[in-house]
């Protein structure tokens, strides 16, 4: 590896933004842009993240680089995705002039993080970033789904989205995204972080969320589409009865039922007191009753080729 950076390499508050006043850059809402401007912050979620000099981390929204540049510091190679065509334009060369002997270990992918399906270089084995508010739980889940070779993540969310993905079963903010997060990973609060160490400063709190990704994936016959079905269905109406929510998907309150007795679950529970683990058996339930019927879950011919393993 090439020697450590020197130590002024990370961006301080006056370099952050005198680097946006010349690119013209100002944080926007509508892509929920909140930049970090404190580098002991930046170092602390890379610290939280526990990355490894062998590690291969994939960062979304880098934004102008603080915690890019953090992560170079510590990660084997870094691969920054960044949808804004401006800070996708100007990370490489705030790399190379800032750490240039790292340079080389550094790659952009600029593009929506939600539309990535593949990443140059090495698999990535962690993920660490500061997700833009408005769509942190989509990328997330699609990141995890789509590289399964991610098995450390370390993401900065509002921290009610953070109290969300760790949540466990019987919270009341227990919900679709502690359920999906849950199938891929154990899932923990990490942290908070203050609003003064972003520019412009949020109107709300945030928090780190660890998730380790799971060393064997939930047993089940059902493909993931097939159990986050039964989790949407479940949570659309959480307030009603299991019997009563997933009726729609079941075809009817009596077919939910018999999906519900039948994976062991009360059909009086609710989805908020259902761990993964459990969505999965009723989800296995209706896919063998279609099964048995010839259709898949839409109502359609069933394909097996078609269909995704639950394994993933």
């Amino acid at each position: 590896m090439s020697s450590s950076p020197a130590p002024d390499a990370l961006l301080s508050p006056a370099d952050i933004r005198e680097l946006a006043a010349v690119l013209g850059v100002r944080p926007t809402k509508q892509r929920g842009q909140n930049f970090v401007i404190d580098a002991n912050t930046v170092r602390r979620i890379v610290r939280t993240a526990q990355v490894r000099p062998d590690d291969v981390v994939v960062e979304v929204g880098p934004g102008l680089g603080s915690l890019t540049l953090a992560l170079l510091e510590a990660a084997d190679r870094v691969t920054a995705v960044e949808i804004d065509d401006v800070l996708a334009g100007a990370l490489p060369a705030t790399v190379a002039a800032r750490m240039p002997e790292r340079a080389d270990r550094f790659a952009l992918v600029h593009s929506d993080a939600m539309h990535v399906t593949e990443l140059p270089g090495p698999a990535p084995t962690a993920l660490v970033a500061n997700l833009p508010y408005n769509v942190a739980v989509p990328v997330l889940l699609h990141m995890l789904a789509t590289f399964p070779s991610i098995e450390r993540t370390l993401v900065m969310v509002q921290a009610e989205v953070a109290d969300r993905l760790a949540a466990p079963p019987g919270s009341k903010v227990y919900g679709v995204p502690s359920v999906k997060a849950n199938w891929y990973a154990e899932v923990k609060r990490a942290g908070s972080i203050g609003r003064n160490v972003f520019w412009p400063a949020p109107n709300v709190d945030s928090g780190l969320v660890a998730l380790v990704r799971r060393g064997e994936p939930v047993e089940t016959t059902a493909s993931r589409r097939e159990v986050f079905a039964v989790v949407d269905a479940a949570f659309a109406q959480r307030r009603k009865t299991l019997r009563a929510a997933l009726a729609g998907w079941a075809g009817s309150a009596p077919a939910a039922e018999a999906a519900l007795v039948a994976a062991g679950v009360s059909p009086q529970a609710r989805g908020e007191s259902l761990t993964v683990e459990e969505f999965a058996r009723i989800a296995e339930h209706r896919q063998r009753t279609d099964s048995a019927e010839g259709t898949d879950s839409a109502g359609n011919t069933a394909n097996p080729e078609n269909e995704e393993s639950g394994q993933r």
